[in-house]
């Protein structure tokens, strides 16, 4: 009985402590894209300069990073050569850059609703890219729902009230280019058995980041901010921003190790609905019937997609399981015949 309770007690703490990293990164996930929206949008904060933004993130996350890694020693950074992080890291750097512009500057233009809508494409967006690249196989059951689920975001677009082409735009930009990331990491990273984690990874790719946005940032944003004689750095407002978009790395660290990949999908999914209702019931931006039939579709689609990743894993795992129960085998029989070999030997000695 006592085993028993202590068993069934350590599962319980267990399950409370995944919905804790769970609810904890749907805050903070949800604060951090409000929190930008709300700085971004020419009807709140009224502050659109995106790359500077971003910047700022970059900067302050670099600075952390450095000091979590070198001063206090959380984690050990990865070993790494020059070669390796130019040719390996820099393009990332590259690619997650122009993600995070493209897509802060998505908010000034476009509801945080709908936006949410045409996120859904990324599994399309990963897929494409993964077979163009020859990381994943071409299945036509697979590519049928991938244009099931952008069936269902067109459908979710064409609803829309207030439809911005250059915003779409924009938005799909940033989808593509953090698909092309997600797919070179795995190319340039992990087949080459480096491993980051977000705060390694902000340690190696937010300077990357810091220095690619300062060139659009020098022609684009920086002129317009040196004449405004009203501009004035508030650092409530930046540096809590800031200690948001840090905290939501940590917090994927945190969800990813002590859970799985696919519960952080999962709980994407459940943040993507609430932040539908926060803009419908909060913000105010018009929801129609249209879009949520259309987002639903492509949930759906995105749902199944998941499942199917999920069924793929268990496949892979339990053929490994029974490769090394194979090899167990194949050791033991081999023990066995030397020790039987040895005992004859012995016998005719």
């Amino acid at each position: 009985m006592g085993k028993g309770r202590a068993l069934s007690d350590g599962v319980i703490k267990k399950i409370i402590l995944s919905y804790t990293y769970v609810a904890v990164w749907i805050f903070l996930s949800f604060t951090v894209i409000v929190y930008n929206k709300y700085i971004l949008d020419k009807k709140l904060y009224n502050w659109p300069y995106p790359i500077t933004l971003t910047m700022i993130h970059m900067g302050f996350c670099s600075s952390l990073a450095v000091i979590l890694i070198k001063v206090f020693k959380i984690v050990e950074p990865v070993s790494m050569s020059r070669e390796t992080y130019l040719r390996s890291v820099v393009p990332i750097g590259a690619l997650y850059s122009l993600s995070l512009w493209l897509s802060n500057s998505a908010y000034i233009y476009l509801s945080v609703s709908f936006i949410q809508m045409l996120k859904a494409l990324m599994p399309v967006a990963v897929y494409s890219i993964g077979v163009l690249l020859k990381k994943e196989t071409f299945k036509s059951q697979t590519m049928t729902n991938m244009l099931s689920i952008s069936f269902g975001v067109a459908i979710a677009a064409y609803g829309e009230a207030k439809f911005d082409v250059w915003g779409v735009v924009l938005q799909l930009g940033a989808v593509a280019f953090e698909a092309t990331r997600l797919v070179l990491i795995q190319i340039l990273l992990t087949s080459k058995g480096i491993n980051l984690n977000p705060i390694t990874s902000l340690y190696y790719v937010a300077p990357c980041c810091f220095v690619f946005l300062s060139v659009p940032w020098i022609f684009v944003e920086f002129p317009i901010l040196r004449d405004t004689s009203s501009f004035h750095f508030d650092f409530l407002i930046f540096g809590t921003n800031s200690v948001c978009a840090f905290a939501l790395n940590l917090a994927v660290f945190l969800l990813v190790g002590k859970t799985s990949a696919l519960t952080m999908n999962v709980a994407g999914v459940v943040k993507d609905w609430l932040l539908i209702a926060f803009s419908w019931s909060v913000i105010k931006d018009t929801v129609t019937p249209l879009n949520l039939f259309g987002y639903g579709l492509a949930f759906l689609g995105v749902g199944y997609y998941n499942h199917c990743k999920l069924q793929a894993l268990k496949a892979k795992d339990a053929q490994k399981k029974v490769q090394e129960s194979d090899e167990e085998a194949g050791k033991l029989l081999e023990e066995r015949e030397s020790d039987v070999a040895g005992k004859r030997n012995e016998t005719q000695d």
